[in-house]
């Protein structure tokens, strides 16, 4: 008697050199209104609870920005910018490394200031991290890294994309405007607080880490107040996260 063939799951990996596009193995974009969570087409109420679980518990939670979000072009984009940040501020130990650029930047890379889209797997090895969200890079960029992460890497990866929903994500949402954003938000809020889950930065593991990281440049805020769940965070503590800086100038000194 013929079985049912079972569903392919977008899961963090790694999963092998060449992981299959989700899209030829069955997993389609879901109806407006509808996420991903790990090829599955959920209500995007329930992504967010997936999503807010998973940015707070997993290790070394990272928001990787993309340009069109790291490069202000509408003022849209720059509102949008602002909600990101007020987001990553309500999850305890969150990094924020941005993708500028596309373009080859190996072997100068500084895998604590840039995800290279060639090499993502660095960036994400390199600094341990278990959960990572990227938001507003070009979809077909997006695509590709994703397969290599999941490839090379157990990293959780979530997607936030301004226009489609990427199958190639374990958890994806898709089109986010500011105003999903501000849902999402406040979804992470109440999971925090909810006291079902312990975020991964007041484990003991996860103090010890972020003491041990303290110098990094890359935190939303810095790790001695992460480690405070109490602590009240004002706008002039929070650490720059890279969204101008060093990177205002552009890539070119690395161009072959």
């Amino acid at each position: 008697m013929p079985t049912k063939e079972k569903r392919y799951r977008v899961l963090p990996g790694p999963e092998g050199i060449l992981p299959p596009a989700a899209a030829t193995m069955g997993v389609l974009p879901p109806d407006p209104g509808m996420g991903l969570v790990e090829g599955e087409a959920l209500p995007e109420q329930k992504v967010m609870e997936v999503i807010a679980e998973k940015i707070l518990t997993r290790r070394n939670p990272t928001l990787f920005p993309g340009p069109l979000l790291v490069w202000a072009w509408t003022p849209e984009t720059q509102k949008k910018a602002d909600a990101i940040l007020a987001m990553a501020r309500e999850i305890p130990g969150a990094r924020i490394i941005c993708m500028p650029d596309y373009r080859p930047i190996y072997p100068k890379i500084d895998p604590e200031a840039v995800l290279s889209p060639c090499h993502p797997n660095l960036t994400i090895l390199h600094n341990k991290i278990e959960v990572c969200m990227l938001i507003d890079a070009h979809c077909h960029f997006v695509n590709v890294t994703l397969k290599m992460i999941r490839a090379g890497t157990n990293c959780y990866t979530i997607t936030l994309c301004a226009n489609d929903v990427h199958e190639d994500s374990v958890a994806a949402m898709g089109p986010c405007d500011v105003e999903t954003i501000h849902r999402l938000t406040k979804t992470i809020i109440k999971v925090r607080d909810s006291g079902k889950i312990i975020p991964w930065a007041y484990t003991p593991a996860g103090k010890e880490e972020l003491r041990k990281c303290g110098d990094k440049k890359m935190f939303v805020v810095s790790a001695d107040k992460a480690l405070r769940p109490e602590a009240a965070f004002s706008q002039e503590e929070v650490v720059p996260p890279g969204f101008s800086h060093h990177l205002e100038q552009g890539l070119d000194e690395n161009e072959e």
